[in-house]
């Protein structure tokens, strides 16, 4: 028994003294020749008419390794893009909330096999729907197999979709003007990986087990303490003129629409907010470290590490269509290898397109194509943000993938 006991102890020591290693490594830093490169990959994109700009910001655990902007913030005023310019990063609100649940789990506040119709009842015998006749936008339904859990809205396998990306959702949403959380599901929870607005009944969630709204919750448990002080669902009129123009793609032609006088969205957990890369590498160097940074403890190391996960059991990634091509590409890279986590896509050992990031990286991206990507196992995270529609569009992703090349060309 004692030998028994004896190597136990030796096994935790080993466990204990490998992470120790690992904290006490040097982080990652880049040469005075790759932050140039990046450079000359935002500075090209633009100089080329490709993406009108382009804030991209890496980090390590410590901090900034590399920022920098290029193109314009407004084309028609001819505004010069800087780093600390506002952005819709729409998507890339996800994380935060999905971060929300997490910090509940951790308070034992909610359990992640719990059914959502625990505290949202309207959930309660979700329907599937069963047939559809796409003349009229007609279907009939079948029973659920199961009920919807807290674990299948974080990985996106609830069954609930999004009109611009599932060609049902958009003929029965333009034909009823339903909003997809209120429609019958597309598959059985758990069956299937659909992209769709999960994590906003995630954040309906947040609310009813805090007590708080959203953007409360949000902003004093997650924004505040991590001084992400641009990050909201409404900009201040003080700040208004730091936003970025969205432009449209349409026939290889770039359209700019101008920003109305007042920033603000409507206040849903997966999506909405506005936010600079400053703020947001704030966010993802709290995971990097664990889930506390500068003596904020957002999360327990434990609740990170269950995020940054690639789920054992659970529906590979499909490539979601473009049933609104003016709003999408098809997407995600990575489809048909990676998971999605418990609020991130993970990058398989074997995902071609990962040639870059290592296996295990966490990402995801907003609409307007804003992306970051998290490397734990290098200890590295990067923002690339655009303000370019459609999402996935062929020019944006050149840039996210050229900068993402340099970045670890030149890590050292």
């Amino acid at each position: 028994m004692k030998s028994v006991v004896d190597a136990m102890v030796a096994v935790l020591a080993a466990i204990v003294m490998q992470a120790s290693t690992v904290n006490a490594a040097p982080a990652p830093t880049l040469s005075d020749t790759g932050k140039a490169d990046i450079a000359k990959v935002a500075v090209d994109a633009t100089k080329n008419g490709d993406v009108p700009g382009v804030v991209t910001l890496i980090v390590n655990r410590d901090g900034v390794l590399y920022e920098g902007a290029a193109g314009k913030q407004d084309t028609a005023r001819g505004v010069d893009l800087k780093p600390d310019a506002i952005f819709r990063i729409a998507s890339m609100t996800k994380p935060s909330t999905s971060v929300a649940i997490m910090m509940l789990v951790d308070a034992g506040k909610v359990q992640l096999d719990d059914p959502v119709s625990k505290y949202l009842p309207q959930y309660k015998g979700r329907a599937v729907i069963d047939k559809f006749n796409a003349t009229g936008a007609s279907y009939t339904t079948r029973p659920a197999k199961r009920e919807i859990t807290l674990r299948h809205l974080l990985t996106h396998s609830s069954g609930i979709g999004y009109a611009f990306t599932n060609p049902t959702l958009k003929k029965i949403v333009d034909a009823t003007q339903q909003a997809e959380p209120d429609l019958p599901l597309l598959h059985d929870p758990g069956e299937t990986w659909t992209y769709g607005a999960s994590t906003r009944v995630l954040g309906w969630v947040v609310e009813k087990v805090s007590g708080k709204r959203l953007e409360v919750f949000l902003e004093k448990q997650i924004f505040a303490p991590l001084k992400m002080v641009d990050t909201a669902h409404a900009v201040p009129a003080s700040n208004v003129s730091r936003v970025v123009t969205v432009h449209s793609r349409k026939g290889g032609k770039l359209t700019e629409a101008p920003n109305d006088p007042q920033q603000e969205s409507p206040v849903r957990g997966d999506g909405g907010l506005y936010s600079t890369a400053q703020d947001y590498s704030r966010f993802v160097r709290m995971l990097l470290n664990g889930g506390t940074l500068d003596g904020a403890k957002i999360l327990s190391p434990k609740a990170v590490q269950l995020m940054s996960e690639m789920p054992a059991g659970g529906p590979v990634m499909q490539t979601q269509p473009d049933a609104n091509p003016d709003r999408t590409r098809p997407f995600p890279l990575g489809a048909g290898k990676d998971k999605f986590g418990l609020g991130f896509q993970v990058s398989a050992a074997d995902a071609q397109y990962a040639k870059f990031r290592s296996p295990g990286s966490l990402a995801w991206g907003g609409i307007n194509n804003t992306h970051f990507w998290i490397d734990p196992k290098r200890q590295i995270a990067g923002i690339v943000l655009m303000q370019v529609l459609p999402f996935y569009d062929d020019a944006s992703v050149a840039v996210l993938r050229g900068i993402e090349e340099q970045v670890y060309r030149h890590l050292k």
